[in-house]
């Protein structure tokens, strides 16, 4: 199984805090989130819940071009696989940046 498919794995996000914390409300669909503390993020999720406890990273700097970063550990916990796979899923789509 994928690294980021487990029920508890760390990314890096290329986000600002700000644009992470308007984003993610989107992500998360229909599913209740609580954004009540600072750098983390309750996610109801069936009967279990997904923790998201992010920190801003210094950027990334390529040449001229400055990215910016946050380390973000997800904590799935009572969320069977099949509602991990899948929500991750539309998470995924939801949050992807600039790609194609």
């Amino acid at each position: 199984m994928p690294a980021d498919t487990a029920a508890d794995f760390r990314r890096e996000q290329g986000f600002t805090e700000r644009d992470w914390l308007r984003c993610l409300p989107g992500a998360v669909r229909d599913c209740a989130i609580d954004l009540s503390e600072p750098g983390l993020a309750r996610v109801q999720i069936g009967g279990g819940q997904l923790l998201l406890r992010w920190q801003v990273m210094p950027p990334r700097q390529i040449a001229m071009v400055r990215m910016p970063r946050l380390a973000v550990h997800y904590q799935f916990e009572g969320v069977t696989e099949g509602d991990r796979l899948a929500f991750m899923r539309y998470f995924d789509l939801y949050t992807m940046r600039g790609g194609g």
